[in-house]
């Protein structure tokens, strides 16, 4: 919770969620005038809608305001460290790895990047964490109640995040196969048919939803068969044999063989040592400078941990394991991979592991009487944390000035005080989205925006954007073609749109230094 209001600067995403609830307390409608949505239409992505529904009482009480998006995901964050120690405790009845698991999630730098922020994805990867240890605590032969409170909980991270929707039925049929004779019981089909009703009925409002035609479209927008790749792959397979159109051209190189093997590769990405220990993600949002999701030392306790837990493979372990092949299966069937936000969820199995192997070293090393190495692993763990936080606090803004949208707060306020002298104000959208930051900063009221835009077409990310409402203009800043055509407004744009002999009345700085924006008067 430290400085959540003002590190990192808020990004597109979180004040669509912000502005969004905010427009449903003042109206009873999102931005775009639709009622109480399970998806929000947002940028033409349409948003899984739970995480703006919890962020809506904070939004009410507290204000528009940062606090308000961010708090529901820092808490449900801390959450989940206290259930990785009960799930932990459930499946293994060991404390001291419960501990240590629940500590190794603590200093994550991977749940540590999406706790602090409005993530979906940190809620859905809360809710399936809390249907996991329901579920093993029936299983374990506690009251059925556990069994209706885990369904339920796996359907409300189906309403958080996308990949849930994926993730959560693989994890469900490992849950099932693995534990069928606990499960199978006379004395538990009652509550089992109970449960599964609850939850077919909590999922039917989502399943209508789902297969809109719009949330549909944004799903194809993103997925796997969008990469262009294999198909031209296989037209250029296919024009090196004689004939294009044999059979044994079209056996060997079509869409289930390419694509395939695409979605192989993209799922082996997410266990790359380079994505997991030194790089992390391509997006920068999505990490700190020179680290990867896990810290180095990882390397030592997953191996280790692999090496233990072959020794004696229990129900318990075949789950984790299946848990971690299964984690970034979502992640794979999208074109951009390895993808850390939509695999989050595999950073619960591979902490499991983590912590496993880290006790297991530690109790060797006690049987050895080697002190020094205890010492030394424990050093190293504070070392590799201490670190991480450096690099978050002192670097991360700095090297990534645009991984979210610094300087657009502080255009707000100098605009409070002198956009109504103005006919025009022309703002660039060189930064992701900007219309919905200014909204949400403005606080500009829900009800006139909403009579008041359209949204552009959707580009060929599958995002759609707003060009107009008031006297506000985001594009793309040409300062010589605009300056003829727009007196008496003001134009804004980025240091490389304005040159330096243009009548700049205000240069805007981020909270990292970086001049973003550059003020002329026309």
């Amino acid at each position: 919770f430290w400085k959540l209001d003002s590190y990192p600067a808020l990004n597109a995403d979180e004040a669509a969620i912000g502005y969004n609830a905010y427009s449903l307390i003042q109206t009873g409608l999102d931005e775009h005038g639709n009622a109480w949505p399970i998806h929000f239409q947002s940028f033409n992505d349409y948003k899984p809608g739970l995480y703006f529904y919890l962020a809506l009482p904070f939004v009410k009480v507290m204000g528009l305001n940062e606090w308000a998006v961010r708090i529901p995901g820092a808490f449900l964050g801390v959450l989940t460290v206290l259930l990785i120690y009960l799930l932990t405790q459930e499946l293994f009845k060991d404390k001291k790895l419960s501990l240590i698991s629940a500590l190794f999630l603590a200093i994550s730098p991977w749940h540590l990047q999406f706790s602090r922020g409005g993530w979906e994805v940190n809620t859905a990867t809360f809710f399936i964490v809390l249907g996991t240890w329901l579920f093993i605590k029936f299983v374990n032969g506690k009251k059925g109640i556990n069994l209706i409170l885990s369904l339920l909980a796996f359907s409300l991270s189906m309403y958080c995040y996308h990949a849930a929707r994926v993730v959560v039925p693989l994890l469900g049929f490992g849950l099932i196969t693995i534990y069928k004779s606990e499960i199978l019981t006379k004395t538990n089909l009652k509550i089992i048919s109970i449960s599964l009703i609850l939850s077919l009925l909590a999922l039917a409002p989502l399943a209508k939803d789902v297969f809109s035609s719009n949330v549909l479209s944004r799903a194809a927008g993103v997925g796997l068969f969008a990469d262009k790749g294999p198909i031209n792959r296989i037209n250029e397979q296919r024009g090196e044999h004689t004939n294009l159109n044999s059979i044994s051209a079209r056996a060997l190189h079509n869409k289930l063989v390419n694509f395939g093997l695409a979605f192989g590769q993209n799922w082996a990405a997410h266990y790359h040592g380079e994505f997991l220990f030194l790089t992390g993600d391509s997006i920068q949002r999505n990490k700190v400078p020179d680290m990867g999701e896990m810290y180095l030392t990882d390397i030592l306790f997953l191996a280790a941990g692999l090496i233990f837990l072959a020794r004696s493979l229990t129900k318990s372990w075949k789950f984790i394991l299946w848990w971690l092949i299964v984690a970034p299966v979502a992640a794979a069937l999208t074109f951009q991979a390895p993808h850390a936000l939509r695999a989050e969820n595999m950073v619960i199995p591979l902490v499991i592991i983590s912590a496993f192997g880290f006790t297991g070293l530690i109790t060797f090393l006690k049987q050895k009487n080697l002190k020094a190495g205890i010492w030394l692993l424990s050093i190293i763990v504070i070392w590799m944390f201490a670190r991480y936080e450096h690099m978050y606090w002192v670097h991360m803004s700095k090297e990534f000035p645009y991984s979210s949208q610094y300087g657009v707060k502080e255009l707000t306020t100098y605009l409070a005080g002198v956009q109504d002298k103005y006919e025009k104000v022309w703002i660039t959208d060189r930064y992701d989205q900007p219309y919905i930051l200014y909204l949400f900063y403005s606080k500009y009221l829900p009800i006139n925006f909403q009579r008041n835009h359209n949204l552009t077409a959707r580009d060929e990310f599958g995002f759609s954007t707003v060009r107009d409402f008031g006297k506000f203009h985001f594009e793309q800043v040409d300062y010589d073609d605009l300056r003829p055509n727009l007196p008496g407004s003001l134009i804004i744009g980025t240091p490389e749109e304005i040159p330096d002999e243009a009548n700049i009345i205000k240069r805007i700085y981020g909270t990292n230094g970086f001049e973003y924006f550059d003020v002329v008067a026309n």
